[in-house]
């Protein structure tokens, strides 16, 4: 039986041998990696994984597609295959079961883009909350646009809240671009295939909470100088003084701020006397 991709599921399938070359090479694959793969598809991608790793843990929402993984590589021992939805899973408690494809150490996955956010949320955690069980690295298909959000640095249009949040936690670098032409059906974007290399974090926000709310106040009107999207917590005249205290123009707008700019606003914010709470946003 032919499977259509399936709208709902934001199904765009990579057809593109010399793509697919390029996430192998990107993946940098060892023979003790331990592989989760979200989103198989058809298996194309697996297909080049599974002969270079230990293990390869591939989790797949439609079930008509698991069906055809489960008859193409359901007796190749190191290949386990989880029907559900990645982001409801709770795949910890799920492993218990199957020990041997427990602690992997590198997602590589052409994922569905309108869930692209959440999926990297899941995977790095949050600033105020981040992964206790950091990926040695994570090699992800992605739209064009949001691959270069993640990538940006300030002073870019592309550079927004995303890019901030991401870089606290990793480094983030583009290996290749993939076209929209590259897959069925296609897309009406381009693609690249970036690297996330979640690491240590120096030097951390003293409130890492306050960090994560203080970088959503900041972005939420990019037009707008920081003094004016942060006056609900600090009077424009005291955040100027802050601002020149840490050489920052007092007329900075949001993007204008590299990530270790917003740590030091956020822990001198703290230590102002007369801040109020943040706001619910």
């Amino acid at each position: 039986m032919a499977i259509r991709p399936r709208k709902q599921f934001g199904q765009h399938w990579l057809k593109s041998e010399k793509a697919l070359a390029q996430i192998i090479i990107a993946s940098e694959l060892k023979k003790t990696d331990r592989i989760l793969e979200i989103g198989p598809g058809l298996g194309v991608l697996t297909e080049k994984i599974l002969p270079y790793v230990d293990k390869l843990l591939a989790v797949e929402i439609d079930r008509d597609l698991c069906k055809k993984l489960v008859f193409k590589y359901g007796k190749v021992d190191n290949f386990l295959l989880i029907e559900g939805d990645f982001l409801e899973l709770n795949l910890p408690d799920i492993l218990t079961n199957f020990p041997a494809f427990q602690n992997y150490n590198k997602v590589v996955a052409n994922i569905p883009y309108n869930i692209t956010g959440p999926i990297i949320e899941k995977l790095l955690g949050t600033i105020s909350n981040p992964s206790q069980k950091p990926l040695e690295s994570i090699i992800l298909l992605v739209q064009k646009e949001v691959g270069y959000r993640l990538v940006a640095n300030p002073n870019n249009k592309t550079y927004g809240a995303l890019s901030v949040k991401v870089q606290y936690l990793a480094d983030c670098e583009i290996c290749c671009d993939v076209l929209a032409k590259e897959f069925y059906p296609r897309p009406k974007v381009d693609s690249v295939v970036i690297k996330i290399t979640p690491k240590n974090i120096d030097n951390p926000a003293n409130n890492p909470k306050f960090l994560d709310s203080l970088i959503k106040l900041g972005f939420a009107s990019r037009r707008k100088m920081l003094k004016n999207n942060l006056k609900s917590i600090i009077e424009p005249e005291k955040l100027t003084n802050l601002l020149s205290e840490l050489n920052i123009n007092d007329n900075a707008r949001a993007e204008n701020l590299s990530v270790r700019e917003w740590i030091n606003l956020s822990n001198l914010l703290i230590l102002t006397r007369g801040l109020s709470p943040l706001p619910n946003h």
